[in-house]
């Protein structure tokens, strides 16, 4: 049965109104997840909620963002405040609850473009604390989905990492710290190795890759163990598509992410018949649409509570819409 979801983020600075809000919309009727919220600060962002996940590999924040230090100071005291936080209210809002829920992690390389070494260049330099950022977050990775499933034991956990880098990493594209250059591309051998360890480390929990960038790596994100490939359809190429069409005749998940967050908001008429004609065109079986994850192109934060309440709710009936669709054919 089509269902919907969101990507991640949600507005305010309240971590109980935003895990219940979520609770809400999807809880019923589609895949609830544990919110960030950076409109709390430093260490709710994606980042720093990724970065505080790692294990012996302390951080703090400085101007130019998180940078890795020698031992833990505030900032990390902070951030893994902030999560234990949403944990509590995640554990009291799904008390009893029964159900699949979703976690997302910023992925390891996405962290490793973001996060600065003590010499101030990006980790994503460095072939050793690339090893380290991998290694590390997929311990963390493991400790975090522990965690979770220790507070809601009824949840059946569904991964999610975060890529928003991934193309900038493979293509060589991030600016270095002096702005003048560009850090070296990685080796998508390695991109894939690291991705596969992360991946690894959440055993047999469902993972999601998400890449929400015009043109996402698919070959790679098809190829690394995870269930599921999350991206911003609307504005995705044929040649992207046809990669998707391959990933989905594997047997992987679409998280669809057909609901505009910036632009005004169609019908659900309307994005459900969109997707349908693209089935149509990749001549894939209009069955099939029963098993997509509907959810907004992007994250929330940068909206109104009320507009990401909107948002949220097309999404659940545009996967409403689809799985009449499905359900007729």
């Amino acid at each position: 049965m089509t269902t919907a979801t969101g990507v991640g983020s949600w507005p305010g600075t309240s971590a109980r109104e935003a895990v219940r809000a979520v609770r809400d919309l999807l809880g019923a009727d589609g895949l609830p997840y544990l919110p960030e919220t950076p409109g709390r600060g430093p260490g709710a962002d994606l980042v720093g909620r990724g970065a505080g996940l790692l294990v012996e590999l302390p951080v703090d924040l400085q101007p130019m963002g998180w940078r890795f230090v020698d031992r833990p100071g505030r900032d990390a005291a902070r951030t893994a405040a902030l999560l234990t936080e949403d944990l509590d209210e995640l554990a009291e809002a799904y008390d009893g609850y029964a159900g699949a829920l979703k976690v997302q992690v910023c992925g390891p390389w996405s962290l490793a473009a973001s996060v600065w070494l003590a010499r101030g260049e990006r980790a994503l330099t460095d072939p050793g604390a690339r090893r380290d950022v991998v290694s590390s977050l997929s311990a963390g990775v493991a400790g975090l989905l522990a965690r979770v499933r220790s507070l809601v034991p009824g949840a059946e956990l569904v991964l999610q990492l975060d890529e928003p880098s991934l193309p900038a990493v493979l293509g060589g594209w991030l600016p270095t710290a002096s702005g003048f250059g560009k850090v070296a591309a990685v080796d998508p051998q390695e991109v894939r190795a690291g991705l596969r360890e992360v991946v690894a480390a959440a055993g047999a929990t469902p993972t999601v890759l998400h890449c929400c960038a015009g043109d996402p790596p698919i070959p790679i994100l098809r190829d690394v163990g995870a269930t599921g490939i999350s991206l911003d359809t609307s504005g995705l190429r044929a040649r992207t598509w046809e990669g998707v069409a391959v990933a989905l005749e594997s047997g992987m998940t679409l998280y669809a992410g057909a609901v505009p967050t910036a632009e005004a908001m169609p019908p659900a008429a309307d994005l459900a018949r969109a997707l349908e004609r693209r089935w149509a065109d990749l001549g894939l079986d209009p069955a099939t649409l029963g098993a997509v994850v509907i959810s907004p192109s992007c994250g929330l934060a940068g909206l109104p509570v009320a507009e990401a309440v909107r948002r949220q709710t097309l999404a659940v009936e545009v996967a409403r819409r689809l799985g009449d669709i499905a359900a007729t054919n």
